[in-house]
């Protein structure tokens, strides 16, 4: 089989693997898009209990009209392109299990902060202690293109960095963006420096473009506060795929 050949099969499969995953995320991402300080969602539109996290949007007591109260297919769409994309640039190396298993979380999170703009601990939390585990059983493997301290540093950096923005000016600077830099700090740090700071700047250039745009199209003025974390996500799988193609 070609390399060519290759290359093409594993982002197929990657992407079966993301449209899979992507599926058993549109419930989680409804019981999740709760403002701050209010308890995960229990039940559907029509007051119907909603029990566990994965699988559909789908209430089966209510009529047809109903039935569905949260959309999957742009989910599903979004996680098996993220897949598909870091399969391609990725290839064959250990680290791609790791971004296989982190892509679908971050669609997750990326859905949750454009919805109600939280960044939940119980998803930013093990995201961060995920990535920094799985990218030290992917340094131990042969043919590995990135570095597990780097990775560590680029976590601390990138949320360290966060942090002090986050104090600086704290109603611009959610807590939760700094949380969720530890864990993409980590994957861009994991192919160097360079990623990192290619990674960070993309995140702030796409908030910058969209926050401009909602501004040209009188959406939104000056100062209003926008869900940054989709634009973090963005900007760290920009980094990967550009880290991934030059390792």
């Amino acid at each position: 089989m070609s390399g060519g050949v290759s290359t093409a099969l594993l982002t197929a499969l990657a992407a079966l693997w993301g449209a899979a995953a992507g599926a058993l995320l549109p419930r989680a991402a409804y019981r999740f898009s709760v403002p701050s300080g209010e308890e995960w969602r229990a039940a559907c539109p029509g007051r119907h209990p909603v029990t566990g996290w994965l699988g559909r949007a789908r209430c089966a007591r209510c009529g047809p009209a109903e039935a569905a109260y949260a959309s999957a297919a742009p989910v599903i769409f979004a996680t098996a392109l993220v897949c598909a994309a870091l399969a391609a640039a990725t290839g064959t190396r250990p680290e791609l299990g790791v971004w296989l298993l982190l892509g679908p979380a971050c669609v997750l999170l990326a859905v949750v902060d454009l919805r109600v703009r939280r960044l939940p601990d119980v998803l930013t939390l093990p995201l961060a202690a995920a990535a920094l585990v799985l990218l030290g059983v992917a340094a131990l493997l042969p043919e590995h293109a990135g570095d597990w301290l780097t990775a560590l540093y680029g976590a601390l950096a990138l949320g360290g960095a966060f942090f002090v923005l986050f104090l600086i000016n704290p109603g611009g600077m959610g807590f939760g963006d700094v949380k969720l830099a530890l864990g993409l700090g980590a994957a861009l740090g994991w192919y160097g420096w360079p990623t990192l700071v290619l990674g960070a700047f993309a995140a702030f250039l796409l908030g910058a473009l969209y926050g401009g745009a909602l501004v040209v199209v009188r959406r939104a003025g000056r100062k209003t506060a926008i869900a940054f974390g989709p634009f973090l996500i963005a900007g760290a799988f920009a980094g990967v795929l550009v880290g991934a193609y030059a390792a």
